[in-house]
């Protein structure tokens, strides 16, 4: 299987699984940290690299062409935010987030 394969797997089973319902989720440090590590792990084993100190994780990204995960999930928080503000009050997702501030 090649890396590209693998890699639109990865998108589609672990990614989507990890990115469920991550609207709400307000991301600590720690969480950061955790989601970049399993992300880092399954990228260096795809890669065949061995030894974690040889290479940075951006080179690893770059070279992969991959995104950095909790930057994904930023970025999709924020479009979230910006179509919650662009309902219609009488929606539920509105309503739920006005009950939230």
């Amino acid at each position: 299987m090649t890396e590209e394969t693998k890699l639109v797997i990865h998108s589609t089973t672990a990614k989507a699984a990890l990115k469920f319902n991550i609207e709400a989720w307000v991301l600590k440090k720690r969480d950061d940290k955790k989601m970049e590590a399993s992300q880092m792990k399954f990228l260096r084993h795809l890669r065949g690299i061995i030894e974690l100190g040889r290479e940075r994780n951006q080179s690893v990204r770059d070279k992969l062409v991959v995104w950095y995960l909790v930057g994904e999930i930023e970025q999709y928080q924020q479009n979230w935010l910006q179509h919650l503000h662009r309902m219609d009050r009488k929606r539920i997702p509105k309503q739920g987030a006005a009950i939230l501030t």
